[in-house]
């Protein structure tokens, strides 16, 4: 018994200081684990350096805090059709050339009866006199006479157009409104005989060949609205520029002008001088003024 009583104390003395060395232990790790510690902060804080470092600007005129400009690099062109090549705008087909004259045959007779624009134009021209006109097709011509009226409405708006002498303006109305005179399309036989019972005879070689004004009556010859006529295609002059000048030249003559000679050899050639058939050394040219000035050659 004694000899139990004796060893209990010691026995319980080695397992209070076995415990004590587990609790210092746990709480107080050895200096190997602090190295193993104190290794895994500096590798930490290294990787964040680095981090942060690799996300600022590479500008080394950027500012701390201030991130630059960025340029978007430009999207490439997507094809729109697989195995195709896409096609840059600095690569893009050149404009197509100007329309010299309309492709197909054009009717030489249409049933003498006309349909007109109904559209109301704004007034052109700033100052002056109003005058009225009306805009009609011939029926079976296979032209629209809205797309005429809208063609006539920008020869005589210009700029460079009648109205910009600063005394007259000129106004499409519709059809049963009060106007001055009408601008008419008509196949080249109906021309003739409206030309004719106006006392001007449109025939070259036997054939209506050229527009004419008869009294309140602007007529324009179908054929040489759609084919222009030989010597301006052989120029490279633009369709849409011969219909801008036969309109100037017929209203020209409604407006009370006569015919005009060309000034002189590469020269702008009068809006009254008949382009139609010969330009002799002038240019095409389909305004009566330019530069604000009134253009014309020595009477004829």
């Amino acid at each position: 018994m004694s000899s139990s009583r004796r060893s209990a104390p010691g026995h319980q003395q080695r397992a209070a200081r076995t415990d004590g060395r587990r609790t210092r232990a746990r709480r107080f790790p050895g200096r190997a684990s602090r190295r193993a510690l104190e290794a895994l902060v500096f590798v930490v804080a290294v990787v964040a350096a680095v981090v942060v470092v690799t996300d600022r600007p590479r500008d080394a005129d950027a500012e701390v805090g201030v991130v630059p400009e960025v340029v978007s690099a430009p999207t490439p062109a997507v094809s729109p059709t697989p195995g195709v090549a896409a096609t840059s705008s600095a690569t893009a087909s050149p404009p197509a050339p100007p329309v010299l004259r309309l492709p197909g045959p054009v009717p030489s007779a249409g049933r003498g009866s006309f349909g007109y624009d109904d559209r109301v134009g704004p007034a052109l021209g700033e100052a002056g006199v109003l005058r009225r006109y009306r805009v009609a097709v011939e029926a079976g011509s296979g032209e629209d006479a809205g797309e005429f009226g809208a063609a006539v409405q920008t020869a005589l708006a210009g700029p460079g157009s009648w109205v910009d002498s600063g005394r007259l303006r000129l106004q499409q109305v519709g059809p049963r409104s009060r106007y001055d005179f009408t601008v008419y399309l008509a196949t080249a036989a109906t021309a003739r005989r409206m030309c004719a019972a106006g006392g001007v005879d449109i025939r070259i070689g036997g054939r209506p060949y050229t527009s004419c004004r008869a009294s309140g009556k602007v007529i324009i010859n179908l054929d040489r609205w759609r084919l222009s006529v030989p010597h301006f295609v052989r120029a490279g002059v633009p369709l849409s520029v011969y219909r801008t000048y036969v309109v100037n030249h017929e209203v020209g003559h409604q407006l009370g002008h006569r015919h005009e000679r060309c000034p002189g050899r590469g020269r702008p050639a009068p809006v009254m001088m008949q382009q139609t058939l010969f330009l002799n050394g002038c240019v095409a040219n389909p305004w009566p003024y330019r530069d604000g000035r009134r253009f014309a050659g020595p009477p004829l």
